[in-house]
């Protein structure tokens, strides 16, 4: 499975938010790497603009470019809003519904718990992290010591993040369901969605 693999604080930098979660490093330097980070006035053409905010969601949720245009093109298949209901497959995704119910501390822990086989769908092993949730899909935590331990760990790592409302939590029994689809104001997205529509709409 292709995935990022480089150094996080830098492309956290880049941007000048936590992509992969809090960083006490980007916290004492909130300027963009390299020698002429804290110096740079480049202006950044529209197109840039789109640009960014699309790398900014590939990187937040570890898809490669590929995988993220492919969300961009069956979210224009769909009726709505196209912006919001890419965010939408975003979220549902098993990594991210993994992620949201406090299994993992972060999008890339919660990409190689379902990766190792430690996660349930449906009462079903399912190993593929971009795997799409639907309304009242059950996502738990195989019964196994290893899988709970881990779980368990994760969970009291995780108290600080609320569990958002479109899922349902059921803590001691390690599972968790999709209550109903995401709106826009309860997804908070990193970067602005419409940017990107507009710059793969070129």
């Amino acid at each position: 499975m292709a995935r990022y693999t480089g150094p996080r604080t830098r492309i956290s930098r880049r941007f000048g938010l936590p992509i992969f979660g809090p960083s006490k490093y980007l916290e004492r330097r909130n300027y963009g790497p390299g020698v002429h980070g804290p110096k740079s006035r480049r202006k950044v053409t529209d197109y840039g603009q789109g640009l960014l905010e699309k790398q900014k969601f590939r990187y937040y949720y570890g898809l490669m470019e590929r995988q993220f245009r492919g969300v961009y093109e069956k979210a224009l298949k769909r009726r709505g809003v196209t912006g919001v209901t890419m965010l939408q497959i975003l979220e549902l995704r098993l990594d991210s519904v993994v992620y949201h119910l406090g299994f993992a501390t972060t999008r890339p822990a919660a990409r190689q718990l379902v990766a190792h086989g430690h996660v349930r769908v449906n009462g079903r092993k399912v190993t593929i992290p971009s795997c799409a949730l639907r309304v009242n899909d059950v996502v738990e935590v195989k019964d196994k010591s290893v899988s709970r331990q881990l779980a368990t760990k994760n969970l009291e790592m995780s108290t600080s993040r609320v569990v958002p409302d479109w899922v349902a939590l059921e803590k001691d029994a390690f599972r968790g369901k999709v209550v109903r689809v995401p709106s826009r104001e309860e997804i908070q997205p990193i970067a602005n969605e419409q940017a990107v529509v507009e710059f793969y709409s070129r």
